[in-house]
């Protein structure tokens, strides 16, 4: 099923690495299922050479050159091979006499110092590299017109530290919520969503609870911290208030399916990409995660430093199986207006999910399903992240938000 859309023109730091080391020993039983060094190297440089995730933006011979530094699965010396090349694309940066070149550089730099951390920074080594890969982001984002606003929002005694960027010359601009999943941060998020400014329409880019600089771990009920963050917003004299849309991808759209349910009468539009519902977080496809093969490495690791008291496999399934927005209720809610994207061939969000969320609730959904598609409905000869974005997601977001487009949401029809 699939349906077209026209296209647009750190002794503290000492028991945190303590308490890594506990995550990461509960998956070492998991680890002789997954890639060996060498089929690691042979399958990075592969998709490195299509420009295929995680690699995308990257160049292949820089890649060719980290891969070949690397002698061991240590996650440290993952990280240090490929900071040799951000560090380089860092130092190029700063000497740059032109501010666009300079701008290029310090992507790039950003890009090396992400594939550094990658998928989740659970190493001294990573953690360092995320570091850098946020400086490397800020400083790109200085240069950006207008500047990338780095906005703190107090939560429970901490802080949501988000990305925004609005459109210049509008009194009251639409704006869109960007949530990532298990590996992508705000970074990313602030990266596909940047030429919806182009169109008027501004943006706020999230980290997911458990990632990136999220102040709390997943678990059931931590969608609260990204209702505080719809709450900002709409203190925000800038933003029209009643075209404020969600974007999330992967375990990102399991957030935004989430916000659609509970809170679709103050959103305009949702898009949920390859959202986990319900199958995917059964027991047995937890005890099993480290058999994929779509996800490139360590992917056991990543969802143990993603969830509330994971601190085994066991415990990460228990936490896991609660998750189910089945299980939950939230499927019978009605729901703000939604995009839901996904891939048939699907082996990390099984397409059972999609189907669910499409047949479930009061509010009909629109779909784009790719039956050659996996992950986030992507596949390797036509449609890539940054397609399925360009030609299927921001199509749809610009004509929901569209000031022209009336009340979307029946909802909300006689505000």
């Amino acid at each position: 099923m699939m349906m077209k859309f026209e296209r647009p023109i750190v002794v503290t730091r000492l028991l945190i690495w303590a308490c890594f080391l506990v995550l990461v020993s509960g998956a070492l039983r998991c680890r002789a299922q997954e890639r060996t060094l060498e089929e690691l190297k042979a399958e990075a440089q592969k998709r490195a050479d299509h420009n295929a995730y995680p690699f995308n933006g990257v160049a292949p011979d820089d890649v060719r050159e980290a891969l070949g530094r690397l002698k061991s699965l240590d996650p440290d010396e993952w990280a240090a091979s490929w900071m040799v090349i951000g560090n380089r694309y860092t130092e190029k940066a700063r000497s740059e006499k032109s501010s666009e070149n300079a701008d290029d550089d310090f992507i790039k730099a950003w890009l090396y110092h992400t594939m550094a951390r990658w998928p989740v920074p659970n190493s001294p080594g990573k953690e360092k590299a995320y570091q850098k890969a946020r400086e490397a982001y800020l400083a790109h984002g200085k240069l950006l017109t207008p500047p990338l606003e780095v906005v703190r929002i107090p939560f429970e005694g901490k802080e949501i530290i988000a990305y925004l960027q609005m459109p210049k010359g509008i009194k009251e601009a639409p704006i869109v919520v960007g949530i990532g999943g298990l590996d992508s941060r705000k970074e990313d998020m602030a990266e596909r969503l940047r030429p919806l400014l182009t169109y008027g329409i501004g943006y706020l880019a999230l980290d997911p609870p458990g990632g990136g600089q999220a102040p709390i771990k997943a678990a059931p009920g931590a969608e609260r911290m990204l209702v505080r963050a719809v709450d900002y917003l709409f203190e925000r004299p800038d933003v029209d208030k009643k075209r404020v849309a969600i974007y999330g991808s992967s375990l990102g759209g399991y957030w935004s399916t989430l916000l659609a349910a509970i809170e679709g009468n103050r959103l305009c539009a949702v898009v949920s990409q390859s959202p986990p519902i319900d199958e995917t977080f059964a027991r047995s496809r937890t005890m099993a995660l480290s058999k994929n093969r779509e996800y490139l490495f360590g992917f056991v690791q990543a969802q143990l430093f993603m969830y509330e008291g994971a601190t085994n496999l066991d415990a990460l399934a228990d936490v896991r199986e609660r998750m189910s927005l089945k299980k939950q209720g939230f499927l019978d809610k009605p729901m703000a207006p939604m995009l839901v994207i996904g891939g048939v061939l699907d082996t990390q969000v099984p397409i059972a999910d999609v189907d669910l969320l499409l047949h479930s609730g009061q509010t009909p959904k629109e779909a784009w399903i790719n039956p050659l598609g996996g992950h986030m409905g992507r596949d390797p000869k036509v449609w890539s992240d940054p397609i399925i974005f360009q030609q299927v997601t921001m199509p749809w977001i610009i004509r929901m938000v569209s000031p022209n487009a009336g009340p979307s949401n029946p909802a909300r029809e006689n505000e």
